[in-house]
């Protein structure tokens, strides 16, 4: 065999081929896809820089198929590494934040801060005190539509999360990005609350982790309810009112219990924006919110189409604010003196307080229009009334003109000089001393040391009783007395009826120098119209918990008597008298036995009257807080008038009643007419300022006797 023939006979080994088959044959069989990629010897250098052949019936399609694999395949891996990392990253993170919070079997939800309601003596509410603007209430005390109006605005899933909600927050990302119905946050109200009860207001991503750890939290403690109820009683609703109860008192004047559809759908919408919302400050914007959270309720179920539709015909309307004005420096008042009688509040309590609203708003109603009419004119811009009842218990307390503009509580914290107001307690030491109101003193320029007090007019009488020199005030007569008894011998006298501010030992204390308080003035007062008994001025008669435990009740208590029953019959003549026929004579109330005395002090700084009835004791102070002079008001003149005018209607119905001890019958008789009384010899009123009055000298044959009896 030659050599040609050898060659042809040998063939070249084929990688796979089959024996007795050659190469091209066995590539022609085997389709570029099933070549072995790995695990034999790679083809010849030649024939590798060929270009694989295709079949052209697939037209390489199954590579691409596995390529396609290849990617998804990659995405998948790398989807999934990236997602377990993610995971890692954000349990990092929020085991971080978590570790920020206290210990999760140490944490506790945060005592609510106490509310005090002050309640007026009829239980209605006169304000409420403390840091949340009203008191806790239980869900099972509001209606059934109250908290399924936050619900359905809110939280609408709020029975069916587990404090997070994953849907609600994909919601509100999808609105969002549409801008269907402004900006929602997705936080639901187990968010919310953890946010009011333990983080800061702040909008930062640790905030929210921490937040949504909270939230699992209180899931996991409490019931759906229990948060809910707690949701109601710390959320804020603008104006100072944290909680339900004190939101529905500060918009509607009315608890949380009484509250329409229509009001609970205006308070739910109120806590997305409370400042923004609220419906005493922007009534039109509050009422669209409203309506949103009416018809997120029947769309929900959780109210009937009718009762949706009637809640949108009446929508609900703030009411004007009770308790804005006066009852406010009363509620002052009672926060004043309350730890003196129950220590710190620890819990929500209730104050039934002496306050009557009518006499307290019928006070406040007559001090504002007179200042009103005639303040400007007569230089006067503030006023102060404390209205008490005999024993104390104090009725209307009204302590400024204004409290929106000022809460300085005249009533109880300005001490001013009473003026001639003081001039009872000279008398009241001077008949303690045996003089009576018959006893006559000589009215006339008097000096002491110096010291040279003059009359209001710069007239004088000459001989006069003390009862006709207190009716009119006489500076001289006062004067006089203060000098017999001594100034420390009336600060005593003053003092046992209740004056407590320091008084000053000098003899221009009879004209009412030295400076009280309106409310202490109108104690002393009332020691003479309940019969000579001293009386400590209250506000307060009972303080309960929450639980209905009474903590603080008060007690019937007497200080005893501090007048002398004949003393006392003396001066409620003689007081009576100045209602009579003296200063207070414009003031007088028809068929009641009245007693009372005006002041005004010196370059008119202050004007007072004081007065009472066997029902009520009353005083009124006007001036200005700069202390600047008023443009001549005295007290016979308009503090008399506002008196006049509250005390005549707080009396209005009520049947007339004698002041206790009496009034003195020792009036003078004349030796010259067998005993019969003398037929009075004074002017009628012609004048109410604190000043000397025409006065006509007494007949001659008694004048002839007082001259012989005082030495001429």
């Amino acid at each position: 065999m030659n050599d040609r023939t050898k060659r042809a006979e040998r063939r070249e080994p084929s990688f796979g081929a089959g024996r007795g088959e050659s190469r091209d044959d066995f590539d022609m069989r085997l389709s570029d896809d099933d070549r072995p990629s790995r695990g034999h010897r790679a083809p010849p250098r030649n024939e590798a820089r060929q270009p694989p052949r295709r079949d052209k019936r697939s037209g390489g399609g199954r590579r691409r198929g596995r390529r396609g694999r290849s990617f998804l395949g990659g995405l998948f891996y790398w989807t999934l590494v990236l997602g377990l990392w993610c995971a890692i990253g954000l349990g990092g993170l929020v085991a971080y934040h978590a570790a920020q919070l206290p210990p999760i079997n140490q944490l506790t939800v945060p005592k609510r801060p106490p509310n005090i309601a002050i309640l007026a003596a009829d239980g209605s509410l006169l304000a409420n005190r403390g840091e949340t603007g009203g008191r806790t209430i239980t869900i099972g005390e509001v209606p059934p539509y109250l908290p399924k109006a936050f619900v359905a605005i809110e939280d609408r899933r709020f029975y069916d999360h587990f404090g997070i909600d994953p849907i609600g927050l994909g919601r509100a990302l999808v609105n969002n990005l549409r801008r269907a119905g402004g900006v929602q946050g997705g936080s639901t109200l187990t968010q919310q609350l953890a946010k009011n009860l333990f983080l800061t207001q702040e909008r930062t991503a640790a905030r929210k982790i921490q937040e949504a750890i909270l939230a699992l939290w209180l899931e996991r403690t409490y019931s759906k309810d229990q948060i809910l109820e707690l949701y109601l009683n710390r959320v804020y609703f603008g104006s100072g009112a944290y909680g339900v109860e004190a939101a529905a008192q500060r918009y509607f004047n009315k608890s949380a219990r009484s509250v329409t559809i229509a009001e609970a759908a205006m308070l739910a919408g109120l806590v997305q924006a409370p400042s923004r919302l609220a419906p005493n400050r922007n009534p039109e914007a509050a009422e669209k919110r409203a309506q949103l959270v009416i018809a997120a309720m029947a769309d929900q179920g959780l109210i009937s189409q009718n009762a949706a539709k009637t809640a949108l015909v009446a929508p609900a309307e703030a009411a004007e604010r009770i308790g804005a004005g006066s009852v406010n420096y009363a509620a002052d008042y009672v926060m004043d003196v309350l730890d003196d009688f129950i220590g710190a509040v620890e819990g929500d309590v209730t104050v039934l307080t002496t306050i009557d609203t009518k006499l307290q708003s019928s006070a406040e109603t007559i001090l504002v229009e007179a200042l009103a009419a005639q303040g400007a004119k007569q230089g006067v811009s503030q006023g102060a009334v404390v209205s008490m009842a005999s024993d104390g218990g104090i009725r209307a307390l009204i302590g400024g003109r204004d409290y929106t503009k000022s809460q300085f509580n005249r009533a109880t914290a300005a001490k001013r000089q009473p003026g001639s107001a003081f001039k009872p307690f000279v008398y009241l030491a001077a008949l303690e001393k045996g003089l009576t109101p018959d006893t006559i003193r000589d009215d006339s320029p008097v000096s002491f040391k110096g010291w040279e007090p003059e009359n209001y007019s710069r007239s004088y009488r000459g001989p006069v009783t003390l009862q006709t020199a207190l009716a009119h005030s006489l500076n001289t007569i006062a004067a006089r007395l203060i000098n017999e008894v001594t100034p420390r011998e009336v600060i005593r006298t003053a003092q046992r009826l209740g004056i407590n501010s320091a008084l000053q030992p000098n003899l221009s204390l009879a004209l009412g120098t030295s400076e009280v308080t309106p409310v202490e003035l109108t104690a002393a007062y009332a020691t003479f119209a309940n019969g000579g008994q001293s009386v400590l001025p209250y506000v307060i008669r009972e303080v309960k918990s929450s639980a209905g435990k009474v903590i603080y009740a008060r007690a019937a208590t007497s200080f005893g008597p501090v007048i002398q029953p004949q003393t006392l019959s003396m001066m409620n003549a003689m007081l009576h008298q100045v209602m009579v026929s003296g200063t207070g004579a414009k003031a007088n109330i028809p068929g009641w036995e009245v007693g009372g005395k005006s002041g005004t002090t010196q370059d008119f700084r202050d004007a007072w009257f004081v007065g009472y009835t066997a029902r009520l004791v009353t005083s009124v102070w006007l001036g200005n807080d700069d202390n600047s002079a008023m443009k001549r008001v005295a007290g016979s003149g308009l503090p008399a008038e506002i008196w006049g005018k509250y005390m005549k209607a707080a009396h209005s119905g009520l049947q007339p009643a004698p002041l206790p001890g009496g009034l003195w019958q020792g009036t003078p008789r004349s030796i010259f007419d067998g005993g019969a009384p003398v037929a009075s010899t004074r002017a009628p009123n012609t004048q109410t300022a604190d000043s000397d009055r025409a006065w006509v000298p007494p007949a001659p044959q008694e004048k002839n006797f007082l001259e012989r009896l005082f030495g001429g």
